[in-house]
């Protein structure tokens, strides 16, 4: 990929959780990041990428693996969330182009563990809400899970849900259709 001002980073976490209250000592982590490249101009999704991530401490539970299809082996051989966010930054360019996840969860969950771990910030500060901008370009009254939204939109939910390598590939699809509509900030 060049240097393309055109270039977006669309990002999805998954974290570990639980049905209900997390074990003691236990908090949520990333365990996966699902990040799509979007070229604006270009009107298409060029890049589909996934880095698991071993939690360090938190374990993945029987909710998390039926929610996500994780399991905990899986994650278990991921990389650390310090190698994980400089990988972001190297192969992703993370700190240079702008970004969009569905929502504020993943760019607070990463400011979260970034600041817990004393790990460098692997974005730039021009993050767009996804959610925010759909639910106004659509006149909603509410702000719409991206499973929602695809149907707004008229769009199909491809892979699997709560995957954060599909999840971004979807949040992808909007926010193309919202470039088409003339309705991507900035676009």
């Amino acid at each position: 990929m060049d240097g393309s001002p055109d270039l977006l980073n669309v990002v999805d976490v998954e974290a570990t959780c639980w049905e209900k209250q997390p074990p003691p000592g236990q908090v949520s982590e990333i365990i996966e990041i699902g990040l799509t490249v979007v070229d604006l101009r270009a009107g298409e999704r060029v890049a589909k990428h996934r880095i698991l991530v071993r939690p360090a401490r938190s374990q993945v539970s029987p909710f998390c693996t039926e929610l996500t299809g994780l399991t905990a082996a899986e994650v278990e051989g991921g990389l650390s969330f310090r190698e994980a966010c400089r990988a972001l930054a190297v192969r992703h360019r993370t700190a240079e182009l702008p970004w969009a996840s569905w929502g504020d969860y993943d760019r607070n969950q990463f400011t979260r563990q970034c600041r817990h771990t004393g790990t460098e910030y692997p974005f730039t500060s021009r993050h767009t809400n996804a959610k925010v901008a759909f639910t106004a370009a659509h006149g909603l009254r509410r702000r719409p899970g991206m499973a929602q939204a695809l149907e707004v939109a008229g769009l199909p939910l491809e892979g699997r849900h709560h995957r954060g390598d599909d999840d971004a590939w979807n949040i992808a699809a909007l926010v193309l259709d919202l470039a088409k509509r003339g309705a991507w900030p900035g676009g």
